[in-house]
């Protein structure tokens, strides 16, 4: 497919999406950044300016991404996959530790975060994988070698300790379903998840009370001849309660204090009004300071360079993780739904992109593209506004950071460019 061609078939609504997620975020971390001192926009020792300079490269890798045959992304995808897992296995020697993790390379100009490029490789390859003729998702085995394509990279993600992108991997289990998995996989999900919240917040003992209540009411339905499967229901309440045991023992022995202080917060374990209030303060510092940045810029906003909170940094790493704060101090309502409105756009857009694929592969990657993107969006701005734990993963296209953008923008125009491929003869 020549250049020409697949500028014409690209979608360009969603090139436009991009294009302004990556206008406003650079506005936003110009804003949180910008001191008196700056001589330029174009100061590439800046932050802003650096995530400039980080755009423009970004923007060079899409010309490369859209020349590349779109069948190179299909039969590479397990070479990519292979190199990310030996990078992720490197940082155990090599990595250099940031704010507590160990999840990049030092390059000298530039620190290489591999999860990021390994988001991109995982998404491809359980594309490729799910995609193959000889795979059926409603076979055990197929299911198994599917969930740890996805398992692989969280497992060697989750001690750096970066348990934000470790989750983002398993966000691709919905590909997995799209495809034909049985939902009562997401069933017992969901009740795992419920469990893990309900330990943490009640402890194994309680989890275990509950259990023998609920087998009590079996008992009673049994002698009134409703059908109560026994095994199964035995099987279930020891993995239940062996569940329940090694939450109590990754959180106390995996996580490290800080992600055990965030989760104390969020599930308010802290009955006492005082002191939650003064753990808010210091604990949970930066969600605190966020939620003031936003409510401060009521419906119209301070103005661009008018955010008092922002201009006096009470917002820790506010050009990164908490970008979002920015918008709601200078933009306010009006500002934050703008960008609310265009995150969900691009991704029903791209729903609307992957269910008129032609092949296999690329609907199923473009799933893997909307799944990678909702749980950072979702994530990001529950945790910004302070409904969800801080776990600290960025906004995509609008946080401060060369991996984080770089392979963004790689998962979106792949998939641009599968999409572009899709009217081409003979597909």
């Amino acid at each position: 497919m020549t250049g020409k061609s697949v500028l014409k078939r690209l979608d360009w609504l969603t090139v436009l999406f991009y294009v302004l997620l990556l206008t406003i975020g650079w506005v936003n971390i110009y804003s949180s950044t910008f001191s008196e001192s700056d001589s330029s926009i174009f100061d590439f020792g800046t932050l802003h300016g650096k995530q400039l300079f980080f755009i423009l490269t970004s923007f060079a890798s899409i010309i490369i991404l859209l020349a590349l045959e779109a069948n190179f992304y299909e039969r590479f995808s397990s070479v990519l996959y292979i190199i990310s897992m030996v990078l992720l296995l490197g940082l155990f020697v090599f990595g250099k530790t940031i704010a507590g993790a160990t999840s990049w390379y030092d390059l000298g100009f530039f620190n290489l975060q591999p999860s990021e490029l390994a988001k991109v490789a995982t998404a491809l390859a359980l594309a490729k994988y799910l995609s193959d003729i000889q795979t059926d998702i409603k076979r055990n085995k197929d299911q198994l070698y599917a969930f740890l394509i996805i398992l692989i990279p969280a497992v060697l993600i989750i001690p750096q300790p970066d348990p934000g992108s470790a989750l983002v991997f398993f966000s691709l289990s919905f590909v997995i379903f799209r495809e034909g998995l049985p939902l009562y996989y997401l069933g017992i999900a969901f009740f795992a998840i419920l469990v893990f919240v309900t330990t943490l917040m009640f402890g194994t003992i309680w989890i275990t009370i509950g259990i023998a209540l609920i087998l009590i009411l079996f008992f009673l339905l049994k002698k009134k001849k409703f059908k109560v499967p026994i095994i199964p229901m035995a099987i279930t309440v020891i993995l239940t309660i062996l569940f329940s045991l090694s939450v109590d023992f990754v959180f106390n022995n995996v996580f490290e204090q800080r992600h055990r202080d965030r989760f104390g917060l969020w599930l308010r374990l802290e009955k006492d009004p005082a002191k939650l209030e003064k753990i808010r303060k210091t604990i949970g510092y930066n969600t605190y300071q966020s939620e003031k940045a936003i409510e401060s810029g009521g419906f119209f906003g301070k103005g661009f360079l008018e955010g008092t909170r922002t201009k006096g940094d009470f917002v820790p790493e506010q050009h990164t993780d908490y970008i979002f704060s920015t918008v709601g101090e200078e933009w306010g309502f009006l500002g934050t739904a703008t960008v609310v409105l265009l995150f969900t756009f691009l991704l029903l857009r791209l729903v609307y992109l992957s269910e008129r694929q032609k092949t296999g592969f690329a609907r199923m990657y473009g799933y893997g593209v909307i799944s990678i993107l909702l749980i950072h969006y979702f994530i990001n701005i529950g945790m910004v506004i302070g409904v969800l734990p801080t776990i600290g993963i960025p906004l995509p296209f609008f946080s401060y950071g060369g991996s984080g953008l770089l392979f963004f923008t790689a998962l979106l125009f792949i998939f641009l460019k599968l999409d572009a491929n899709r009217l081409k003869e003979g597909i």
